[in-house]
């Protein structure tokens, strides 16, 4: 089909028929409600950034405790030729290290469960989101380091001097700790919408 013929400000001629207004012909082809709810507050692409909230907070949380678990696994498999009946003692850091994962899970899915089309997602709920899965995502990289150079460490260490172990878990404990917070966080922002 062509385009309408825009005769002067008053009226549209199209095959459509007469309209008196811009208004009229939107009506008509059903674009003023969309029109009317896709405001400067809720823009067409708010959901990206509730989308990028949640991607970001699995992404970097996996990535925290990708490291960690990594990290610490070197250090375990390092002490285990040694002395492999401290295997299941040492495993402490590789289950802390795997937390900070779930942490990003459950931010990533209260995000994805509020995310909804544009018109009914306003940019205040998508920038909360974002902040949320950032905070989150962020706070367990950090943690995840933490956590892999003190397992990977602390586990060499605990198996020439076993005295070493409960200062091994109150360090991983303040590591942890770290990727908590960014949990707490990002609840909190989530909260916010």
């Amino acid at each position: 089909s062509t385009l309408p013929i825009i005769r002067g400000s008053s009226g549209i001629n199209a095959e459509y028929g007469e309209f008196q207004t811009f208004q009229h012909y939107f009506k008509r082809i059903n674009l003023s409600t969309m029109a009317a709810q896709l405001t400067d507050l809720n823009p067409a692409y708010s959901p990206f950034f509730g989308c990028m909230g949640a991607a970001s907070a699995i992404v970097f949380s996996s990535l925290g405790a990708a490291y960690g678990t990594a990290k610490s696994g070197v250090g375990i498999s390092a002490m285990a030729i040694m002395k492999p009946d401290l295997i299941m003692k040492s495993i402490i850091p590789v289950v802390m290290a795997g937390i900070l994962a779930i942490y990003g899970l459950v931010v990533a899915a209260l995000i994805i469960g509020k995310v909804d089309s544009a018109e009914k997602y306003s940019l205040f709920a998508s920038f909360c989101h974002l902040a949320a899965g950032l905070s989150v995502g962020i706070c367990s990289v950090a943690a995840g380091f933490a956590i892999g150079i003190v397992g990977d460490a602390g586990v060499r260490a605990t198996a020439q001097q076993p005295r070493l172990f409960v200062g091994m878990i109150l360090i991983l404990i303040f590591g942890e700790v770290l990727g908590l917070y960014g949990f707490i966080v990002g609840v909190m922002l989530h909260l916010k919408v």
